[in-house]
């Protein structure tokens, strides 16, 4: 699978949503999608196919020096081929240019998802009670800090993290 990972732009809005649609209950509309997409706060990257294909995307919201990873979300058809991982570490490498930190909430159940995370050197820092009330589950509050010698341990990408097959 090829795919490369570009700024969203308006041309992903359509495919954004319906991938919202798709994998959340409470899904974003294509108009809040749009409003993020001009919001100088929001970073938002997308994993593309050779064909135009939407296979997933990434949110993070900076302030100051402050990062929160809104959200990642792949394709069910394309989940487990290395693309959230791939957006997760283009966030990285724009944290460590840019941020002090960058943290983020996961659902507690989520093990592969938290998984990834800690392999890429975000630890738990706290938990949301019931966050994720319809299904009464917690939210593991995750952080990697920047600058500090203990991210040297943080594993870089592999070639130039952009285009993969």
């Amino acid at each position: 699978m090829r795919y490369r990972l570009v700024p969203m732009d308006r041309s992903h809005l359509a495919q954004a949503a319906a991938l919202e649609r798709e994998c959340f209950a409470h899904p974003w509309t294509q108009s809040l999608l749009e409003q993020e997409l001009y919001n100088d706060m929001i970073s938002l990257v997308a994993a593309e196919g050779e064909d135009g294909t939407l296979l997933g995307y990434g949110e993070v919201r900076a302030v100051l020096d402050e990062g929160t990873l809104e959200k990642i979300v792949v394709s069910p058809a394309y989940r487990r081929q290395g693309i959230a991982e791939e957006i997760l570490r283009a966030y990285l490498r724009f944290g460590q240019a840019h941020l002090s930190f960058l943290t983020l909430e996961v659902r507690a159940g989520n093990a592969p998802a938290i998984a990834l995370y800690e392999k890429l050197g975000f630890r738990p820092v706290g938990r949301r009670k019931n966050y994720y009330r319809e299904l009464g589950e917690d939210a593991v509050i995750m952080t990697v800090e920047f600058g500090r010698a203990e991210e040297s341990d943080v594993p870089a990408a592999g070639s130039d993290g952009v285009e993969k097959s």
